[in-house]
């Protein structure tokens, strides 16, 4: 009997070291949990925007009445990396390269390997056949470079605005023909204004 209070006292001692133990074991799992999800938060805030989807703004007149000036849109960016851009496509480049901030938006019209002319009735032939499209707001007043037949290379595409008498585009020298390499992505979502929310054709 003798021994009896040191053995409570024993069971004490083990009963504090394994609460303490119990404490430090939730801490670390707290901090291993907040570490790994931290680090997950700065890879998606990296990889998303990077790689994924992108919010931008539309600054201009140049594809209405597809998208107006201020609309908020949502380009994803991995169609382009697959070849999976199509004519119609509406697509966020960089003109003048990446390393210039300045991005358009505009519609793809003629794809790698095809060759397009603007002819004098205003109209668009790819490869000498007559372009079906209803997207342009009006007929072509300005041909520009287009006005000669254009062969596209095979990382090349040519792109109009849906305003075309007013858009800076693949016609004119300034922009030309759009590498892959400067595109950023495709446009698939309109998120303000908010009666216009949706995907985008």
């Amino acid at each position: 009997m003798g021994n009896l209070p040191d053995k409570e006292l024993d069971e004490k001692i083990e009963e504090e070291l394994d609460e303490k133990l119990d404490e430090n074991y939730k801490i670390k799992g707290f901090l291993s949990d907040f570490v790994f999800y931290t680090l997950i938060i700065l890879i998606a805030a990296y990889i998303i925007p990077n790689f994924v989807l992108q919010r931008t703004i539309v600054d201009g007149a140049s594809m209405e009445e597809a998208l107006y000036n201020g609309d908020n849109i949502y380009v994803e960016k991995i169609s382009y990396r697959f070849d999976k851009l199509d004519r119609f496509d509406i697509v966020v480049f960089y003109p003048y390269g990446r390393e210039h901030k300045d991005y358009y938006v505009k519609r793809i019209i003629a794809l790698p390997g095809e060759t397009i002319q603007i002819k004098n009735d205003g109209l668009i032939y790819i490869d000498g056949e007559l372009l079906e499209e209803d997207y342009g707001n009006e007929i072509i007043i300005d041909p520009g470079r287009a006005a000669m037949p254009i062969r596209l290379a095979k990382d090349e595409y040519f792109v109009l605005g849906d305003n075309r008498n007013i858009s800076k585009d693949s016609r004119f020298w300034t922009v030309g023909n759009v590498n892959i390499r400067n595109i950023e992505g495709k446009v698939f979502f309109r998120i303000s204004p908010l009666y216009k929310f949706g995907f985008i054709d």
